[in-house]
């Protein structure tokens, strides 16, 4: 039954030429893709394609197939892929004889429909497993890089981006500035945070609130860190609201944090707009702990620091007028002091000697306030009304894990005792 495929004969070398294109597939991958498709195919209609020869002229947008074949006498044909009968070598050209090879032209429109559309998808298949690996090996070695991509489509849990040769990215919620607000068609900049590739099948994954991202707009603003003469040793960030950045300067005559920060701001005020309006607060590192916490904690002045180096933990006094600064707007400043030194921060209040030999134990307010109340404060290394008193309300809420209104009646019964 004739079958008619003129119609549906596949000018692969076009399709093809498009992928590569817009993937920059070189010419040797180009022929060696076209190649194996074909043979794919070959090998499932003959049940092998090593006696086969497929040319493929990406030049001239053609491709050629042949079958090898050797002559035997007639009648003695065992397997008709690779054998031929002598009569019938001879139909081909008259002075065949046994043992010769025969080089036969295939039409490959006469293998069908079915043959046509297996080539189809297994060039497809190949040129999306090209797609994929190409695009793996565009991005695995470039993990910390800043990298630009235009908003294809946003998502509730993600943006979809493409770069410059129509790669998608993908930018999760997750790694997004909480003021982030995103329009398709505008650029955007982030780093690259990792490149998983499960299956084969790559996801290029960026972040904007990545401390990465921070080090990465700063060494493009600021010469003397590209150049060595400055380093960022540890950043701290609460993206789109406050960061702080610890630098050393390895030439005496180079102020790191002036050099950062730049005349007037110059220097940080590209990338605080970058971030959303993130404040940056940029110290000078020290491996001195007591300083270096000292430091973290700005714009608030230190009065004196107890370390416990074995359990990580700071206990810092200050004056009462400075522990707000210490704290700072919903705890940002005291929260950013402690992820930048490593260092669980806790911040009392000084208190006078007159003051503290009227302290009384909580104990003793047990018929005002609950007991678990008591335990609860006492757990985290308060015994007394003014030791309360002179920690931060912030610090009872979140470590000792009260209710606010639970630690405002506390409070206000323990201020009562001393008015």
């Amino acid at each position: 039954m004739a079958t008619k495929t003129t119609e549906q004969t596949p000018n692969m070398i076009d399709t093809f030429k498009e992928f590569k294109e817009t993937k920059h597939i070189d010419r040797t991958t180009l022929v060696s893709v076209l190649e194996e498709s074909f043979r794919n195919v070959i090998a499932k209609i003959f049940g092998s394609d090593e006696n086969f020869d497929v040319i493929v002229n990406p030049d001239k947008g053609d491709f050629e197939i042949y079958r090898n074949r050797i002559v035997v006498a007639d009648g003695e044909v065992q397997d008709e892929n690779k054998e031929i009968a002598l009569k019938e070598a001879q139909k081909i050209e008259e002075d065949y004889e046994v043992g010769e090879e025969v080089s036969e032209r295939v039409d490959f429109k006469k293998f069908g429909r079915r043959a046509i559309l297996n080539l189809r998808q297994t060039l497809a298949s190949k040129i999306l497993e090209l797609e994929h690996d190409n695009l793996y090996n565009r991005y695995k070695d470039r993990v910390g890089e800043i990298v630009s991509g235009e908003v294809y489509q946003v998502w509730k849990r993600e943006v979809l981006l493409v770069d410059e040769d129509n790669n998608e990215l993908i930018l999760p919620k997750s790694e997004q500035i909480p003021s982030d607000q995103y329009r398709k068609g505008e650029t955007i900049r982030a780093v690259i945070l990792r490149v998983d590739n499960e299956n084969n099948n790559p996801k290029i994954i960026l972040s904007r609130t990545s401390p990465q991202f921070l080090e990465r707009l700063l060494e493009a603003e600021v010469p003397e860190i590209n150049d060595g003469l400055i380093s960022i040793k540890r950043i701290a960030r609460m993206p789109g609201e406050r960061a702080k950045i610890a630098v050393e300067s390895y030439d005496d005559r180079i102020d790191p944090v002036g050099a950062c920060v730049g005349v007037r701001g110059s220097r940080v005020h590209g990338i605080v707009r970058e971030l959303q309006n993130e404040n940056i607060d940029v110290i000078n590192y020290t491996a001195n702990t007591k300083l270096f916490i000292q430091r973290a904690l700005s714009p608030a002045t230190v009065s004196s620091i107890n370390i416990n180096e074995e359990e990580q933990k700071a206990e810092v006094y200050l004056k009462p007028e400075e522990v707000s600064l210490a704290i700072g707007r919903n705890g940002l400043n005291i929260k950013l002091a402690s992820m930048l030194t490593g260092y669980t921060i806790d911040v009392f209040r000084e208190i006078s000697e007159e003051e503290e030999e009227e302290d009384i134990y909580l104990d003793e307010f047990a018929d005002e306030i609950d007991q678990w109340v008591i335990d609860a404060i006492k757990a985290i290394g308060l015994d007394t009304a003014k030791q309360v008193l002179n920690a931060p309300r912030e610090m009872l809420i979140e470590k000792a894990d009260l209710e606010e209104e639970t630690v405002d009646g506390l409070l206000k019964v323990l201020q009562a005792e001393f008015e």
